[in-house]
């Protein structure tokens, strides 16, 4: 049913992009639960890679 601004998903809701960014945004979630990544403690840019890129390699193994 399309509401559009009483309320309701707006008209040009599009479900495959709604699923994609979902993914994004829980993987994004995923890494914030590791402290390093979450408060951004590095002070170079090359640390602060290495250390998302240990987190990220950390969730992949997991699940």
């Amino acid at each position: 049913m399309r509401k559009g601004s009483r309320g309701g998903r707006p008209p040009g809701f599009d479900e495959e992009r709604h699923k994609r960014r979902n993914t994004a945004e829980r993987a994004i979630s995923r890494l914030k639960k590791h402290r390093a990544v979450a408060t951004r403690y590095d002070r170079h840019r090359y640390a602060y890679l290495g250390t998302a890129t240990v987190a990220a390699l950390t969730v992949w193994l997991r699940t």
